[in-house]
């Protein structure tokens, strides 16, 4: 089958089968293993290759692991060190020896036993955030010990591939030495610290937004081969680019470019996935197969709530994030293909493994949904909150010109959080040594506005330099979330109505507080007392903003505002006549 129909074969599973199962609830991974049982050699057999797919789809927990790492700021992961290394290593080597003491029970050999036990240990990182995301619970206080246990399993993979490596008696294949990995590690701390950025600065520069989504493939990729490259893991290696860029000012971009490769990428994993499954082994032993599922899930299960408890956590919070955490995951089927071809288990025992660990991602989903609706049929308030995280700014600034820098300034001064987002690289540079955090992105994208957190905001203020560009923004957002509230800076008082129209909250004309000072400050020097100036800017504002409502109240086109600000000088002469007693 040439590359192009199985490409379609593809696209059609997945837009075929996703929405069935979204549509039963059931969720999207559970659609894609599904879609890919369906297509691969064990049903009908479309794709006939399935490992050099999942190979290639690999390349989508590169790309989760990579995004993951842009929400870790290195501050954040240094509190979360107790987490990864007690709630994470436990469950981890707990697991472990539970289901080694089975296996060696079962008459397997020590070291077959330590490697499967280790492989089946590892949970899913795709599939169990994939599913904290779609619950919302990932930036939420259970999700983000959920998400503590799965980095710890993701640093312990390329141990364990070395401990399968040195355990075996047939391999032949040299590991790079120790020294080269180390090397690569350091490369990729400098590089990121300080070549990336103004390599990103330069693409903004002179690039266009397309040359912004190749750069940020290109950093991805070449930084999981190199690690790869090194003999450490493709997924720890954008895991690290990602965490050195959580603070850069592209932050933003690089996440909105990245989404639509991950989340394609990660379909098609999981649809491979489903591929590999080798149902005749189903078919020939099902009890023990979907028996040993449900021992794997349960063993899990009930390790990760009990450390979840211990910690602390409510018991229903607990129970939910280890019924998320509980399946085998994809590295498992790394693990397996290694040991199987260093002769360390046999060929059958790897693809019952296997078999297993996609067993037991296909029953996580309809569990955790089964979980969710017996909860909300007894009545219970909800699992989990449906507050903001307090580092989620609510204020979101569009353009940090000198018009948004006021804003912002003040902000920072009350300690109130926001975000700032500009589409001029060199500016953001020169602000930022200010202290003040802005990321790079163009506000009319809703994607990037989603990234940076628009869907969390309260008040949107548009300070953008083109007025076109602030319609569009104001538009949208009133469009996709029409609770925030919004604040438009105003160039032109003839478009007021248009934003008006679209329900913007606040107009702000940008020059009119400073005109009003300067014509203020004129009639002081002309001769005029202080009260006098006062009294005529006051009447002349009051007068201009009874003019400004009666336009946006009223349909009318250019000529005729024109013929009416023509009336309304007449009437401000009219009133500047008046009686002036008021005049001190």
């Amino acid at each position: 089958m040439s590359t192009l129909s199985t490409s379609i074969v593809f696209l059609g599973a997945a837009v075929i089968a996703v929405p069935i199962f979204k549509k039963l609830k059931l969720g999207a991974i559970l659609g894609y293993l599904v879609a890919g049982l369906l297509i691969g050699p064990s049903v009908l057999n479309l794709v006939s290759d399935p490992d050099t797919i999942l190979h290639f789809a690999e390349l989508g927990v590169v790309l989760l692991l990579f995004v993951i790492g842009l929400e870790l700021e290195p501050e954040k992961l240094w509190r979360m060190r107790n987490q990864i290394m007690f709630t994470g290593g436990g469950q981890l080597g707990i697991s472990a020896a539970v289901i080694a003491v089975i296996l060696l029970l079962m008459r397997h050999e020590l070291s077959a036993a330590i490697v499967i036990a280790l492989a089946l240990a590892l949970s899913s990182t795709a599939f169990a955030i994939q599913l904290m995301s779609e619950h919302r619970i990932l930036k939420n206080p259970p999700g983000q010990r959920g998400f503590a246990i799965l980095l710890m399993q993701d640093l312990a993979v390329i141990p364990i591939l070395l401990l399968v490596e040195a355990l075996s008696t047939d391999s032949s294949s040299a590991a790079p030495a120790w020294y080269i990995s180390v090397a690569a590690i350091v490369a990729v701390l400098v590089i990121g610290k300080y070549l990336i950025n103004p390599f990103l600065r330069l693409v903004s520069r002179y690039g266009s937004s397309e040359v912004m989504t190749a750069s940020a493939l290109l950093i991805v990729i070449a930084t999981a081969t190199a690690m790869q490259a090194s003999g450490l893991s493709m997924g720890m290696g954008a895991f690290i680019a990602g965490m050195l860029l959580a603070n850069s000012s592209f932050r933003h971009q690089l996440e909105t470019e990245i989404e639509p490769f991950k989340g394609l990428l990660l379909g098609l994993f999981f649809i491979a996935i489903g591929m590999n499954l080798d149902l005749s082994l189903l078919v020939s032993q099902p009890l023990f197969i979907v028996g040993s599922a449900i021992v794997l899930v349960a063993i899990k299960a009930a390790i990760i709530y009990g450390l979840l408890r211990s910690a602390k956590l409510c018991g229903t919070d607990s129970f939910r994030v280890a019924l998320m955490l509980s399946q085998g995951g994809e590295f498992a089927f790394v693990v397996m293909a290694q040991a199987g071809a260093n002769g360390l288990i046999a060929p059958v025992i790897a693809d019952q493994v296997t078999l297993i660990v996609g067993i037991s991602m296909a029953m996580t989903a309809p569990l955790v949904i089964a979980h969710s609706n017996w909860f909300s049929t007894k009545d219970c308030p909800p699992v989990y909150d449906s507050e903001v995280d307090s580092e989620e700014p609510q204020i979101v600034i569009a353009g940090f010109g000198r018009f948004g820098q006021i804003t912002g300034r003040i902000l920072s001064a009350h300690k109130i959080p926001f975000t700032a987002l500009d589409k001029n690289a060199d500016h953001i540079e020169f602000v930022k040594k200010f202290g003040n955090k802005v990321y790079f992105g163009d506000a009319t994208r809703l994607d990037l506005l989603k990234n940076a957190g628009i869907a969390h905001a309260r008040i949107l203020l548009i300070a953008v330099n083109d007025e076109e560009e602030a319609f569009n923004i104001a538009e949208m957002v009133r469009h996709e979330f029409p609770r925030i509230k919004i604040i438009a800076r105003l160039h032109n008082r003839m478009n007021a109505k248009r934003f008006n129209d679209i329900g913007v909250d606040h107009m702000v004309r940008e020059m009119f507080a400073g005109s009003l000072e300067a014509a203020e400050k004129v009639l002081l020097e002309f001769g005029l007392s202080e009260s006098e100036s006062e009294y005529y800017v006051q009447m002349f504002k009051n007068h201009d903003l009874k003019i400004l409502q009666r336009n946006i109240d009223t349909d009318a086109d250019e000529p005729e505002l024109i013929e009416r600000a023509k009336q309304s000088r007449a009437e401000l002469e009219a009133i500047f006549n008046q009686d002036k007693s008021n005049i001190v």
